[in-house]
């Protein structure tokens, strides 16, 4: 089982997650967060910790937002690892909340 990141994490890019990860298994895209479903050990650790609530157990994501299951695979072997906390995108608090941004979403 894994943890992902969601729908609501585009264009916000909270990194609190980032800092509770034991096996630092975010990667950062430009405006999207995911995780590594073949390093994330399934601790929960980060799913608390999202001001967006974003992060989901892979068992409980909804149904509308199953294509992040497999974007967070994809995009995690492309993109560069996150270890640190940063400051979350300028935007982040006007888009947190904001359905449909999929479209919106920087590869």
């Amino acid at each position: 089982m894994t943890f992902i990141v969601g729908e609501n994490c585009i264009k916000c890019k909270f990194t609190d997650c980032v800092e509770v990860c034991p096996v630092d298994c975010f990667y950062e895209g430009p405006n999207f967060l995911v995780i590594h479903p073949d390093e994330c050990i399934d601790c929960a650790l980060c799913e608390p910790e999202c001001p967006a609530e974003a992060i989901y157990s892979e068992d409980e994501v909804p149904a509308d937002q199953e294509v992040f299951i497999e974007l967070n695979a994809e995009l995690a072997d492309v993109w560069p690892n996150i270890t640190q906390k940063k400051d979350e995108l300028p935007e982040a608090e006007e888009w947190n909340g904001k359905a449909g941004k999929i479209e919106l979403l920087e590869k």
